[in-house]
């Protein structure tokens, strides 16, 4: 097994960007978040990548569980959460919502992807919690 440290994180990142300019590419902006999600899910998984979709994380407020929970769009190879958008500009309560999802969940690395604007590349956002070369 492969240790994920720092540059197992970049690579798979490499990896899922490549795709996800795949599908930007393929249908271009100003669709909903759902079809990105289906679409994108389809090339990761054919790129080799083990993909959850609609993960649930269950929300606990001083220690117990409450009867609401958060959804991870996307988890890739189990370690790195994808929050997609399709919105017309990433705000601050989007990036926020995707480091708390890091630290809940108690992942490393997150991308928040947002396909509806011109260049792929203007839309994502990469986040870290704690060190990625950390056990």
């Amino acid at each position: 097994m492969q240790t994920k440290n720092e540059q197992w994180h970049n690579s798979v990142t490499e990896r899922i960007i490549k795709c996800a300019i795949e599908v930007h590419k393929e249908l271009g902006p100003g669709l909903m978040e759902s079809v990105y999600e289906l679409c994108l899910k389809k090339v990761l998984a054919d790129e080799g990548l083990f993909i959850k979709s609609q993960v649930i994380l269950p929300v606990v407020f001083k220690g117990k569980q409450l009867e609401k929970d958060f959804v991870l769009d996307l988890l890739v190879e189990e370690e790195i959460i994808l929050e997609l958008k399709s919105v017309e500009a990433i705000l601050p309560v989007h990036e926020a919502q995707l480091v708390t999802y890091l630290k809940l969940s108690g992942k490393k690395l997150g991308l928040l992807i947002n396909f509806n604007v011109t260049l792929l590349k203007d839309g994502i956002r990469r986040r870290i919690n704690g060190n990625l070369n950390s056990v």
